[in-house]
């Protein structure tokens, strides 16, 4: 028997939202800006999503929308937040739970896949920008605490490198002094030294 609710209306009683997952893949390097990854469907830009599928759970829907849509299906992506403004897209009542992943620009970049500054994302339908400066918030927030936390730079590295890939992903300069104060505690010195064309080499690092 189907379960009924005190006014006696079982589930299927009630009407339901469609529910899409939609993912803002970022990344960025030392020197660069923080990107977002975009696809193109329906002659509009916006982010890698699907619907989810009878039986799917959330976490296999966003696997299959990166592996289908973008060709990622290595990456983790974590929840960050469920869009669910009435009138939000324009195919009926969709709630949209939307997830935070990030990539290596070495491996973006190998894969040809379309990186598009956050500064200069264009209009984007279903909330998608919306999405974007919130993984952007998230990820910022992250990055003010810790080093390099996502893995975005390829160990061992230097505290400079350090320094100007927080920068990117911050999107403006940080204090030299305060951000090695900060972030130094959190590394381990390899004992190695990075020989630059200038200056004395570097001492190389890695996350403790």
């Amino acid at each position: 028997m189907a379960h009924r609710d005190t006014s006696g209306r079982a589930l299927t009683d009630y009407p339901r939202p469609s529910v899409a997952v939609d993912t803002a893949v970022l990344t960025a390097a030392p020197g660069e800006a923080l990107c977002v990854l975009l696809i193109e469907e329906g002659g509009r830009p916006r982010l890698p999503g699907t619907f989810l599928h009878q039986g799917e759970t959330l976490a296999d829907a966003v696997h299959r929308s990166l592996t289908e849509k973008a060709g990622l299906p290595a990456l983790l992506p974590e929840q960050l937040h469920v869009f669910d403004r009435l009138g939000r897209d324009d195919r009926g009542w969709v709630l949209s739970v939307a997830h935070l992943a990030t990539i290596r620009w070495v491996d973006a970049a190998a894969m040809g896949l379309r990186l598009v500054p956050v500064r200069d994302v264009p209009p984007m339908p279903y909330d998608h920008g919306d999405i974007v400066a919130r993984a952007v918030a998230e990820l910022r927030r992250g990055y003010a605490l810790q080093p390099d936390p996502s893995g975005l730079l390829a160990e061992p590295f230097t505290l400079r490198d350090l320094q100007r890939l927080h920068e990117s992903v911050a999107g403006q300069n940080l204090m030299r002094d305060a951000f090695r104060r900060r972030m130094e505690p959190q590394l381990v010195a390899t004992g190695g030294l990075a020989r630059g064309s200038v200056g004395k080499p570097a001492r190389e690092f890695r996350k403790a």
